[in-house]
């Protein structure tokens, strides 16, 4: 893997006031960023911010299907200790996902999961005792495998935002664009075929004891921009594929290794990423938990104007596993 930062987009001081203005406002109106009240607030709050912000959260138009936003200050001391847990959170960093919230719906509209973090629209991706060794944002002893966010679910996020409040031990961040990759035409039109399904992942617990049958998905299809894939082999049945679709399958994971690259996020720093074309993933540390661990906020959003995927995912059950949809974009 290669150190390489992505394609970094500078706040202006105007957009760092604007959007911490906002933020403070709802903040100080609705107390939690939690309150569902906030949530219908956001395509209004946002709509007061400039056009430098609007064109900061711009689609990611690079190959690398990554970018960062990089400016927004943190205090180290002020947002307190990193949690032991996403459940112990409470309102520590409120601030940020009030950010997060805001940035999305200048794109599209942010989404939560019933059957994950409790509904709420923000994560906090922590390690955890106990998870260490799991192929989850609690994780840490362990390689968090390569993947598209919520891989399992048809109407999983077109953008992935990922907000660092802290990295002390600098903590990479793994991405690798399928537009970068070198396949073999023949591996393409394997891995288009929808012959296996992508189940849900562990902190799914509802979703993964579905009886529903798992619907075959494609990993890979062409768009008008490029291959867009959806992958996630820790949770991919590759025992069930033939030999060949095993093989394409192999082959896809070694180009997507080679052309992964590391960012090692830095506090303030928000990575965007285009959950169609690039996938992500983390590399092991040593988890503390003494409150000065590896801590970031994740949200994730819809692009409704976003029509590149399949059709038939249309027609797929997502393991019962319902969105909750924030209203959204602001005009």
């Amino acid at each position: 893997m290669d150190p390489c930062p992505a394609p970094v987009r500078k706040l202006d001081p105007t957009s760092i006031r604007e959007l911490t203005e906002a933020a403070d406002a709802l903040l100080a109106t609705y107390r939690s960023p939690h309150h569902p009240r906030l949530l219908h607030s956001l395509p209004a709050a946002a709509a007061t911010l400039g056009h430098s912000l609007r064109h900061l959260v711009r689609p990611v138009d690079a190959p690398d299907g990554i970018c960062l936003l990089r400016g927004l200050p943190v205090d180290d001391d002020a947002i307190g200790p990193t949690p032991g847990h996403w459940s112990t959170a409470g309102r520590a960093g409120a601030f940020w996902d009030v950010v997060l919230l805001l940035l999305g719906t200048l794109r599209g509209r942010p989404i939560a999961w019933q059957g994950q973090q409790n509904g709420r629209f923000v994560h906090n991706i922590v390690p955890s005792p106990g998870h260490e060794q799991e192929q989850t944002g609690a994780s840490s002893d362990v390689l968090l495998s390569p993947h598209t966010e919520d891989a399992f679910h048809p109407g999983r996020a077109h953008l992935l935002m990922l907000g660092c409040l802290r990295n002390h031990d600098r903590v990479a961040t793994t991405a690798a664009s399928i537009r970068h990759t070198a396949l073999d035409p023949a591996d393409v039109a394997l891995l288009c075929e929808p012959l296996l399904p992508i189940l849900p992942d562990d902190s799914y617990a509802t979703a993964r004891a579905s009886a529903l049958p798992p619907p075959p998905v494609r990993t890979l299809w062409p768009s008008e921009t490029g291959l867009t894939l959806r992958f996630d082999p820790a949770y991919t049945p590759l025992d069930q594929a033939p030999p060949a679709h095993r093989a394409a399958y192999a082959r896809l994971e070694r180009e997507l290794a080679r052309v992964t690259v590391t960012v090692r996020l830095t506090p303030g720093d928000i990575l965007l990423v285009d959950n169609d074309v690039t996938v992500h993933g983390r590399v092991p540390f040593r988890a503390r938990y003494d409150g000065t661990d590896r801590w970031l906020k994740r949200a994730s959003v819809r692009i409704p104007s976003n029509h590149t995927r399949p059709p038939e995912e249309l027609r797929e059950h997502g393991y019962g596993q319902a969105a909750l949809v924030a209203p959204g974009p602001a005009g």
